[in-house]
């Protein structure tokens, strides 16, 4: 054989797969994550979730007796579902098994079901979690309801979604659905005490100092996710180490520099969040109302998408009462368009509290949505006859455009006994301006039209007006 093919032999052999020596099990414990090893093995070793797994409460009295039920937990990242779900099993002395809606499909569902079909047979429970079971579609969700039925499987869907818009109903009429909160600061901070203190699972043991301030600001970071907390408390231990075991300031620049807050641009956080700017907005309350901007802005939040929401506000809950209010937000959003960012979120904020302090009405809006009505209702109700155009001589002779009166010539300016509505209709009175900013003095200029109107169709014997939607 050849130099060259000795070599290349030589290199095959360095590529080709080797049996695996058996892992240390104490070496294989300490490659896991620290969020993984510290995974609570009780219901009392859990924090967080003190209303929902409160002693005596409904649920935790079920779990310690053994008697699980199919459930649907619904919470942000790392409040516990999936330390919850395991919890289930192992009270309930069943199997565990646990599928992601991200990378599971149908056929792999199948499976898992038709080996839990085979275990119940044989009498043991399995306890079935599906991690962001909200990403599965209708048909998916649907292949687990025979087995939730047959009793076949505890079914435990994990989703940070809200479960009303994204599960179908059958699932969740054989679900109970319990809602859990993101964990308190103080909660991960004594979660991040225990791990200190561990010397089995956690960092004990490993000289590790650190301050009660410094852990608060990890579990400020953390932003109620106990499993983001541990995680930077582990990358903290790790560059302490280089610094005789002590976790300083200068250690946490570098782990918290990126922090981010919980922010999923589409789900249920989302909308809560610029439901509550919206909200704050029409409350006049402009403190709040940048909070939510900057919140939202910080979280990721698309600015155009905040431009256009602030855009409409305007005209939705500011409307007539202040109409500098459209033009501004029109302004900031091109401002926005031709600085980028950072300094355009300024023009974002600027708007937002001017929204939030001035005058406020929904009158316009209203008035819109009540002629909306009447068109549906009445259709295509005819045009009066005075109101038509006639740019021929045949449209004229037949009747279009007869009796129009012309305002500018008109007393007043107004010629007030002249409809503008299908005579099907009548005279309707959509927009009430409101007494606040602008609207007051149209208020008084309208009740003003609106009576001397009235007054000329008495005189002319007509029927009354101001039938509105």
């Amino acid at each position: 054989m050849s130099r060259t093919r000795r070599t290349a032999a030589a290199e095959q052999d360095l590529l080709a797969p080797t049996p695996e020596t058996p892992a240390d099990p104490a070496r294989q414990e300490a490659m896991r994550p620290l969020a993984e090893r510290m995974r609570p093995r009780s219901l009392d070793e859990m924090v967080g979730q003190r209303r929902l797994l409160a002693r005596g409460s409904a649920l935790r009295r079920a779990v310690e007796a053994g008697r699980v039920h199919s459930m649907i937990l619904w919470g942000p990242p790392g409040c516990g579902k999936t330390t919850l779900s395991l919890l289930l099993a192992q009270y309930a002395d069943a199997e565990f098994r646990a599928i992601s809606a991200v990378l599971s499909g149908l056929p792999e569902v199948r499976q898992v079901l038709a080996e839990a079909g085979q275990r119940f047979d044989a009498g043991r429970r399995t306890v079935l979690f599906v991690d962001e079971v909200h990403r599965f579609n209708k048909t998916q969700q649907d292949a687990f309801l025979p087995h939730i039925e047959r009793g076949s499987i505890v079914f435990v869907g994990a989703t940070t979604e809200n479960p009303s818009f994204e599960l179908n109903s059958a699932l969740l009429s054989r679900c109970r659905v319990h809602v859990m909160e993101a964990v308190s600061a103080e909660d991960i901070v004594a979660a991040l005490r225990r791990a200190l203190e561990d010397g089995e699972r956690g960092l004990g043991g490993q000289g590790i100092e650190v301050e009660e301030g410094a852990l608060r600001e990890i579990a400020a970071a953390a932003d109620g996710d106990v499993r983001r907390a541990l995680t930077l408390l582990e990358i903290a231990a790790e560059l302490a180490a280089d610094e005789g075991g002590r976790i300083t300031e200068s250690t946490l620049l570098q782990v918290l520099a990126d922090r981010t807050r919980r922010f999923d641009k589409g789900g249920e956080q989302f909308y809560d969040q610029i439901s509550a700017l919206h909200k704050s907005v029409r409350s006049s309350n402009p403190d709040a109302a940048v909070y939510w901007l900057a919140r939202m802005l910080d979280g990721g939040c698309d600015p155009a998408y905040l431009a256009r929401r602030l855009t409409r506000m305007a005209v939705e809950d500011i409307g007539l009462a202040d109409p500098r209010a459209l033009q501004m937000a029109i302004d900031a959003w091109d401002t926005f368009e031709r600085l980028g960012r950072p300094e355009g979120d300024l023009a974002l904020a600027q708007v937002a509290i001017y929204l939030a302090s001035t005058a406020k009405s929904n009158a316009a809006y209203a008035a819109y949505n009540a002629a909306k009505a009447d068109v549906h209702q009445y259709g295509t109700a005819e045009v009066p006859m005075h109101l038509r155009n006639a740019p021929t001589k045949l449209m004229k002779q037949l009747g279009y455009n007869k009796g129009y009166q012309y305002d500018h010539d008109a007393e007043g300016g107004v010629a007030l006994d002249q409809t503008g509505f299908p005579d099907v209709m009548g005279e309707r009175v959509y927009y009430r301006p409101v007494e606040r900013g602008l609207e007051i003095k149209l208020k008084e200029k309208l009740d003003r039209l609106r009576e001397a109107r009235e007054e000329a169709r008495r005189r002319r014997g007509k029927p009354g007006a101001g039938k509105g939607g």
